[in-house]
């Protein structure tokens, strides 16, 4: 299970790269599914079965359709590629600054960091994943309430952007 965390982890750092390193938007977008879905592992792996679900579902199913209305609008005769020269240039300075924080924080990791919630419970009333969906709706409802407003928010702002002074008739 360690080595399935692991490379889900180093998945998600590159994916991460990726989008920052920003090449074109279509680009982009394969490095924000590529971090969605690793994430959703991890998030899983993790016992969070049911965020992992929401995750997916509202970030891929919504912010990925309006991505993909704004590429179409804005859309690149000839967008830049990974294999350019300025791109690989940030994506090596990502890459340093990543290997960088790793050996900054190599003594901190601990063996504890790797085990999964279920894994050590061996006879337990509320598993892990049921309990997580309880605190998320008691205690985190107002987040909730708040990030649904700021992601209407953002689709109103990205619609508005993309439309332009162009008016209809």
């Amino acid at each position: 299970m360690a080595y399935i965390m692991l490379t889900l982890l180093i998945g998600m750092v590159l994916g991460v790269i990726s989008v920052a390193s920003n090449p074109s938007p279509y680009f982009a977008a394969l490095g924000l599914v590529l971090v969605a879905g690793v994430g959703c592992g991890v998030l899983m792996g993790h016992g969070g079965s049911f965020l992992s679900l929401v995750l997916f579902l509202i970030y891929l199913g919504g912010m990925l359709v309006v991505f993909a209305y704004c590429a179409a609008l804005a859309a690149e005769p000839y967008p830049e590629a990974w294999g350019e020269w300025s791109v690989l240039g940030s994506v090596l300075g990502y890459l340093l600054l990543v290997f960088g924080g790793v050996s900054w924080f190599w003594g901190g990791w601990y063996e504890g960091a790797w085990v999964p919630v279920d894994e050590l419970i061996e006879f337990s009333v509320v598993a892990a994943d049921s309990g997580g969906v309880a605190l998320m709706y008691s205690l985190g409802g107002g987040l909730l309430v708040v990030s649904a407003w700021v992601l209407l928010l953002t689709l109103l702002v990205v619609l508005e952007l993309t439309r332009g002074l162009a008016r209809g008739a």
